[in-house]
């Protein structure tokens, strides 16, 4: 029998390595970014075309190559961070594998300009589909620039695969912020197409969340400090009110390099505990310091899965140290001091004795009696029992969220409810029909009704509603570009929305349901589902962006609702098109038919 083993080719080899470390464009934009970090650049530039497929590249102001490094880097398994096997254990820097430029050159066509600080000229070196084409000497400034032009030009299959422009653009500015937020003292700035998406300068990390997401982001923002001698920890968690359905403004850092660690994000989430709603998480942007002998970042080609000796341990100080920022200065924040009422610290004048302090009180005062009396009868109990009738309900001295009453006639339902409609532990409504028993969620049902109402006002002309004072709302780079793809969408079920340049928008008018309240908020989350929905091959923009509206806008379990409003839930369900499940999905209703109830009493 013949021979059948074969050694693959270089070439060959590289592109199959380029399927682990590149599989998209912003898994290039993360290697190349890196490569200028280990290079000692304080400012780095990335120019993107066609959200990567035309062209990547990265511009830094570092140490630069000579001759013989340039040609060395394309190599695969070339690298200048590890010399033995416990180097491995003693990583201070991002890439040390040596296979991002011999895979990104494997599957683009490269061209490499580099110079270092004490030589004259650089290199210049040009390579498609791993065969160098050109190295030649070149007039450049010191530092590096390296451009990747059509990515998997010779992998037709993997270029199919791409998504469109905005996702993998989406992907390359998410990889953007997790190395700009740790490398906060150097300056990034990304253009895409020819526009500038990020001008980020150095400074601290608070200055850099406020670059990337907006300046009025660091109010929703409290610190977070601890030194010990696992870890050294240090940047901000977001304030409890500002959490949010997705993850998406959660990073975590150890030794400037971005991970996933899901103990360690259930630690800081768990500090949480009771202050938000369920399903719902908070912001964080924390950078550990550890010694780089107790833990292993070569368990994944991407190296964002870390291994960490003391995980429990860390896992209890991250915990312990975000419920005390939050404990700390949510408590500061929600006090005011009077200078006049400080305690004074002055010492005692010479020959001051203290005195006793006294307390007087009237040893017959009666609460329940009124006029002060020392005694008499009790018959002014009841101005105190009256509170404990059961014919007051709760609901009517109480300040509670309110459904939102339509102005429009109710459509009745075809289904004919026999029994005024009771609520159960605030998150229920039931009622009956001829044929049994219906339970009804009230966030679900209400989701479906305000969903099938914006869908059907799709660019009705009375969608819009006129606000008497516009309302200015400002979002980060990535998030302004999203916002300004999905105004088509927005201005179908009643948005009118008018940028103002600068990431600031105006918002003149909203959809019947909504109003002017929270603005800022209702958009930011829906342009945060409209991404994951995005993500999860969701193609519909018009539902995509209803359903989050709808979700965000409907009346939350745990409101007390009146029963007319839980009247009117229910006509307006039940005139619905699909009233059985909810936009996402969900049942929204369990009807418990005479049979089945009859089961329950059989002996």
């Amino acid at each position: 029998m013949s021979d059948i083993i074969n050694i693959l080719p270089d070439s060959v080899a590289n592109q199959i390595a380029a399927g682990e470390v590149v599989d998209r464009p912003a898994s290039a934009v993360k290697e190349l970014l890196e490569n200028a970090l280990d290079a000692g650049a304080t400012a780095i530039q990335l120019i993107v075309k066609d959200a990567g497929r035309t062209l990547i590249q990265v511009i830094d102001n570092g140490c630069g190559m000579s001759d013989a490094d340039a040609r060395l880097c394309f190599e695969r398994h070339a690298t200048s961070k590890i010399r033995r096997a416990d180097d491995l254990f003693a990583i201070h820097t991002m890439g040390f594998r040596g296979e991002a430029l011999a895979s990104i050159a494997a599957v683009a066509q490269v061209e490499l300009k580099s110079r270092q600080q004490e030589s004259e000229l650089g290199t210049r070196i040009v390579i498609e589909g791993s065969d160098v084409k050109e190295q030649s000497p070149c007039n450049c400034p010191t530092g590096t620039s390296i451009s990747v032009k059509n990515l998997f030009f010779n992998i037709p299959a993997r270029r199919n695969f791409l998504k469109k422009d905005s996702i993998e653009m989406s992907h390359i500015e998410e990889i953007f912020r997790r190395v700009a937020l740790p490398n906060h003292d150097i300056a990034f700035s990304l253009h895409h197409n020819g526009r500038l998406l990020y001008d980020l300068k150095g400074g601290n990390l608070a200055q850099r969340i406020a670059g990337i997401f907006g300046s009025g982001f660091s109010e929703r923002l409290y610190n977070i400090q601890e030194s010990t001698e696992p870890v050294k920890l240090f940047g901000y968690v977001g304030k409890s009110e500002y959490a949010k359905r997705t993850r998406g403004e959660q990073y975590l850092f150890v030794n400037g390099r971005f991970i996933k660690h899901p103990v360690f994000s259930t630690a800081i989430e768990r500090a949480y505990s009771e202050l938000i709603p369920e399903r719902t998480y908070p912001s964080y942007f924390v950078l550990l310091q550890v010694d780089p002998s107790r833990l292993d970042v070569n368990i994944h080609p991407t190296k964002t899965e870390v291994r960490f000796l003391d995980e429990n341990i860390i896992f209890s100080i991250l915990r312990a140290a975000t419920k005390k920022a939050l404990g700390q200065y949510s408590l500061a924040t929600e006090l005011e001091f009077d200078p006049s009422t400080e305690i004074d610290f002055s010492p005692a004048p010479k020959g001051h004795i203290a005195q006793q302090p006294t307390v007087t009180f009237n040893p017959n005062y009666n609460p329940f009696r009124g006029g002060g009396t020392p005694r008499g009868d009790y018959s002014k109990r009841s101005e105190f029992e009256h509170f404990f009738d059961s014919s007051t309900s709760p609901a009517d001295d109480c300040t509670v969220e309110r459904l939102p009453l339509e102005e429009e006639p109710v459509q009745e339902p075809a289904t004919v409810f026999t029994a005024t409609p009771i609520g159960y532990q605030n998150r229920y409504i039931v009622t009956t029909l001829k044929s049994g028993i219906v339970v009804i969620d009230q966030q679900r049902a209400h989701e479906r009704i305000l969903y099938e109402r914006l869908l059907a006002r799709s660019g009705a002309a009375t969608a819009a509603q006129q606000l008497l004072f516009p309302v200015n709302v400002r979002f980060n780079a990535a998030d302004s570009e999203m916002l300004c793809e999905l105004m088509p969408e927005l201005s179908r079920i009643g948005f009118i929305i008018s940028p103002l340049g600068q990431n600031n928008f105006v918002v003149s008018a909203t959809p019947a349901d909504i109003g002017d309240n929270g603005l800022q908020e209702l958009l930011e989350q829906t342009i945060d589902d409209y991404r994951n929905s995005m993500m999860q091959k969701f193609s519909d923009r018009d539902k995509s962006i209803c359903i989050s509206i709808a979700r965000q806008m409907a009346v939350k379990g745990g409101t007390v609702l009146k029963a007319e409003e839980m009247q009117r839930i229910i006509g307006d369900l039940f005139s619905c098109q699909a009233p059985n499940i909810s936009p996402s999905g969900r049942r929204t209703m369990v009807i418990i038919g005479e049979e089945e109830l009859g089961e329950k009493f059989k002996l």
